[in-house]
């Protein structure tokens, strides 16, 4: 019994002998009883009070485009982000003795720099004790300096650009392979699989497409004289007219075009590659791995046209818990999953794991538990290197066959 419920006690002994002296024709032991239950009652309360304790909100930012033509990419981290805080609201999770109150703040960074910036020192006026995100690369570097300053840690769960880790900053994450394993890995598999012998690159200028595809250039000429990059081109991430550079492309008959941009930019691009008559196979990393390209694309979407990787992967037993996440998002929104939904929720989870292990929500004492991470994910192993890499990260390969996304393999 705590101090507050003592003090009742003391009180009402005292009020309930003076009631038995004072009040004549009224029995004593009646007197008692009443006396007796109100003691009972009043002396709980306190006591369920000392014991309880308060109710802890830890707030979860995600940052990603909500608006623009890379809205339904940004949506579906919002969505896996969500779903991983109503599961732990769910589980009745305690820090420090406290119940914790999941929170999820979603702001749209319109894959812009300028407004990721502003929306990362948001989330820290806000008090945000993580931040998932951003999703574009050209968003991720510039926020990820405010959310250093503050000292509060970010997970992106799409961002591939080896520049966001390689700052130095200890709050970057990320739960997704990096530019350097997916150009090496497409640069092969364009030249080993695919055969290609003349190869043109694209970009659309922003920090994830450029950086994609000076990665995908690197290793082709890394590979020696099998293939030939015969042509590089630029556009920008809002282009619909592609015609011009595809024309000069067109003219060097190449096997392979590799795009480093996203889907909204290469559906549009797929529909005047069939109307120039170009037969290369579009190669790409997994802003193009979405499950809208058949609707973006249209017809040009033929069987084995696009060959793309997603920055992560499951394989064997993993794929059943990948499997059932993606049952649970479709069910859930009625809606399919994207790319990176999986992603953000792991994300979310590995948060929530540091926080348990640390016994807190405070940034600065569970950040050493999340650099130390081991934590099975429904997106595989994750545990980061001393950038804040993902450690043995893999890579899905899709194709497009009758206007659905195939998996072909997990590379690594």
């Amino acid at each position: 019994m705590g101090r507050g419920a003592y003090d009742w006690l003391s009180s009402i002994s005292l009020l309930g002998s003076t009631i038995e002296r004072t009040v004549h024709g009224k029995p004593a032991m009646h007197i008692s009883v009443i006396t007796a239950a109100s003691l009972l009652a009043l002396a709980a309360a306190p006591a369920c009070a000392d014991t309880q304790g308060k109710v802890q909100q830890v707030k979860i930012g995600t940052a990603s485009p909500l608006s623009g033509t890379g809205a339904h990419q940004g949506k579906d981290i919002e969505n896996g982000a969500r779903m991983a805080i109503d599961e732990l609201n769910a589980k009745g999770i305690t820090l420090a003795g406290n119940k914790v109150q999941w929170v999820l703040q979603p702001e749209d960074d319109a894959a812009d720099p300028k407004t990721g910036a502003a929306v990362a020192q948001k989330l820290v006026d806000a008090k945000a004790a993580a931040v998932v995100g951003h999703l574009n690369s050209g968003t991720t570097v510039p926020a990820s300096k405010i959310y250093a300053n503050a000292g509060i840690p970010q997970i992106s769960p799409a961002a591939t650009t080896p520049l966001y880790t390689n700052q130095g900053f200890k709050t970057a994450f990320r739960v997704v392979a990096n530019d350097n394993l997916v150009g090496r890995i497409m640069a092969t598999y364009s030249i080993g699989t695919l055969k290609a012998k003349k190869i043109a690159v694209i970009d659309d200028r922003t920090a994830f497409g450029q950086g994609l595809a000076d990665e995908f250039v690197k290793s082709v000429k890394k590979a020696g004289p099998a293939a030939t990059v015969v042509s590089r081109q630029f556009t920008n991430d809002k282009a619909t007219d592609f015609n011009a550079i595809l024309t000069q492309i067109r003219a060097r008959d190449p096997d392979v075009i590799f795009y480093g941009g996203m889907d909204a930019v290469a559906g549009p691009m797929l529909k005047q590659m069939k109307a120039l008559g170009l037969r290369a196979k579009l190669v790409s990393g997994d802003g193009v791995c979405s499950e809208k390209m058949p609707l973006l694309a249209g017809d040009a979407l033929v069987d084995d046209k696009v060959f793309c990787v997603v920055a992560g992967g499951v394989s064997g037993p993993q794929e059943a818990g990948f499997d059932a996440f993606t049952q649970r998002y479709q069910q859930r929104y009625k809606i399919p999953l994207q790319t990176y939904a999986p992603y953000a929720y792991d994300a979310v989870m590995v948060f929530a794991k540091a926080m348990q292990s640390a016994n807190s929500s405070d940034p600065a004492k569970y950040l050493p538990a999340l650099a130390a991470i081991r934590y099975e994910g429904v997106t595989g192993s994750i545990a980061f290197d001393a950038k804040g890499d993902l450690k043995d990260a893999a890579l899905t390969l899709y194709t497009y066959r009758k206007g659905k996304k195939t998996k072909l393999a997990v590379l690594r």
